[in-house]
């Protein structure tokens, strides 16, 4: 995270939401090169396409649910302008960037986001509900990376920038679990942190992100075994966004919402203009942190207009908590991997699979879906990788840190459901 900088977006000024609509070449930018691209600009395209890809989906939502027509005008001047900044940001993938390609970006942002959110939550739900799906995020880049390799020879360590390992984590066979064991405790916003609620509100985006991308990429791949896996991943994708958004408080109005949606995208564009290295994309995120400042304001003129509340009843300090900022988090993988790859969540709570004594429902769902290892597509690419390169491919600083996980020629599938060994 970067050092304190005090923004308080509802004290900047902005112009009115409509001076702000983008001409066809506006929407239309440069991509970035995909040899020269910084792995962190990757990510926070990534991370703002679904950011504003969130942001359309609420305010459709919403409108759903009035019948004031002025309002729903309103509303739909604002996503108008959000599918405009969407388009903008997705077209800055290159032509020449293959769907397998962005893939690993996307997991480099799931993990890189999640271990950054978590080192910085005081909100110990939230916390481990980021590390839970921290160690899922980290093997799916393993299983992707050998997909890459594979079919187009391509080793991931160098789409990622070295900054993050690839090695398994909680083996995806073991992820798939009964819906009921995805749903978490949800946080009072009153009594809790601002950044908690960011963290919420910015992880549930970049997940059901990643999960639209993979509903909508499966089908599109070019062989059976990538849209398998494309598939099984997708499925894990969905259990993450049940979990985050789970963690929401559920009491909030429409109108709370729409002003924490525009709050969570100013932070976000403020915290990708101050670290983007790339000059042209850097103005984009500058053009879009104006928008979205039009954007907030209309937002609280109704939550003032239609409830009794105010900036103070949402937020303890509405000035941007520390920044996001995207670094190396290798040290912090590493000991979350060895503290709870294990896990598997039981309810609301995580528990090691290995003590698990009430296996009903996990075994009856492994039973259903996994029927035999040897159909599962996460499986299927270790092992086809393994029979043809003699080994499964990782990048590893040093050697993994669970000693049955550092077999490079057999892929282990009980770890994290130890409880199916009888």
């Amino acid at each position: 995270m970067n050092k304190m900088i005090k923004v308080n977006p509802f004290e900047l000024k902005s112009k009115n939401v409509e001076e702000y609509f983008m001409n066809w070449d506006e929407i239309y930018p440069r991509p970035y090169d995909k040899k020269k691209v910084s792995p962190w600009t990757k990510v926070r395209v990534i991370l703002m396409n679904g950011t504003e890809f969130e942001s359309n989906w609420f305010l459709h939502q919403f409108a759903r649910h009035v019948d004031d027509n002025d309002l729903k005008r309103d509303l739909a001047l604002v996503r108008r302008q959000e599918q405009q900044q969407q388009k903008r940001i997705s077209l800055l993938k290159p032509i020449d960037e293959s769907i397998l390609e962005e893939t690993i970006g996307y997991e480099q942002l799931a993990i890189e986001l999640t271990a950054i959110l978590a080192q910085n939550e005081d909100n110990m739900e939230n916390k481990k509900a980021l590390d839970f799906a921290l160690l899922e995020d980290f093997d799916h880049l393993y299983r992707f990376s050998n997909l890459l390799k594979i079919d187009y020879g391509i080793t991931a360590e160098n789409l990622v920038g070295n900054y993050t390992e690839i090695m398994p984590g909680r083996p995806t066979i073991c992820e798939h679990r009964h819906p009921y064991d995805s749903i978490r405790k949800p946080m009072n916003n009153k009594k809790s942190s601002d950044y908690s609620k960011l963290v919420a509100s910015i992880i549930t985006a970049a997940e059901q992100q990643t999960m639209n991308f993979y509903m909508n990429m499966a089908q599109m791949y070019q062989n059976d075994l990538g849209r398998r896996l494309f598939a099984e991943i997708g499925m894990i994708e969905e259990q993450h966004v049940s979990q985050y958004e789970s963690l929401k408080d559920p009491n909030c109005s429409w109108y709370e919402c729409w002003v924490m949606h525009e709050y969570t995208e100013c932070y976000l564009y403020y915290s990708m203009k101050e670290q983007e290295t790339d000059k042209h994309i850097k103005k984009i995120w500058e053009e879009h942190f104006e928008m979205e400042l039009s954007h907030l304001k209309l937002a609280l003129s109704y939550l003032r207009k239609n409830t009794n509340k105010d900036i103070k009843d949402l937020f303890n300090n509405p000035e941007f908590p520390e920044l996001l900022i995207f670094g190396e988090n290798k040290e912090y993988v590493r000991n979350i991997i060895e503290q709870t790859v294990y896990n598997t969540s039981y309810f609301e709570d995580y528990v090691d699979n290995r003590e698990l004594k009430d296996i009903k429902r996990f075994s009856f769902y492994q039973d259903v879906v996994n029927k035999t290892n040897n159909m599962v597509a996460s499986h299927k690419v270790i092992k086809y990788a393994i029979d043809l390169f003699g080994e499964d491919y990782r990048y590893e600083d040093t050697p993994h840190p669970i000693k049955s996980l550092q077999n490079k020629t057999k892929d282990n599938t009980l770890v994290g459901r130890d409880c199916l060994k009888e």
